[in-house]
């Protein structure tokens, strides 16, 4: 067995058109976060959970963002790729949880169906939380988004 952690952070947009999407969800009537793909932090944060369980590096070294390619790419997409990578060298996930670290939007109607849908690709549970920081530092200060997961991988047999 081995286990992964992943950090993501991004900003908030300047774009007041860009789509807010977390945990592979699409969060209507808010700011999007600033990336060159669809920045969904929570995603990314379980992405580079995996890749490290797998000793296969960070999400920069599998999707970089000064490659075009990935201009815009959704996470969902990246997360695919991820799990094809990690069972290329003999494991696949067990178990991850994910939390989230927002003054805003609240989230807590928009869990359940975050966790559904990280559970369908991952193939294995993934439970969803978020807090906030009580107003302190950038994120505090709704400056942006943070997200945290840890996964535990097993060989495949």
């Amino acid at each position: 067995m081995r286990i992964g952690q992943g950090i993501d952070v991004h900003r908030f947009s300047d774009d007041a058109d860009r789509e807010l999407h977390l945990g592979l969800i699409r969060i209507d009537r808010e700011r999007g976060l600033a990336g060159h793909s669809d920045a969904d932090v929570a995603t990314h944060a379980l992405i580079d959970a995996l890749l490290g369980a797998a000793n296969l590096g960070d999400i920069g070294r599998h999707f970089p963002d000064h490659d075009p390619q990935y201009s815009g790419i959704a996470s969902r997409t990246m997360l695919v790729a991820t799990l094809g990578r990690v069972a290329q060298v003999g494991f696949r996930p067990v178990s991850a949880d994910v939390t989230i670290i927002a003054e805003k939007p609240r989230l807590a109607e928009f869990m359940p169906v975050m966790s559904e849908e990280l559970t369908d690709v991952m193939g294995c549970v993934v439970s969803v939380k978020a807090t906030t920081t009580e107003g302190l530092g950038a994120i505090g200060h709704g400056e942006g988004i943070a997200a945290s997961a840890i996964v535990l991988l097993e060989e495949s047999s």
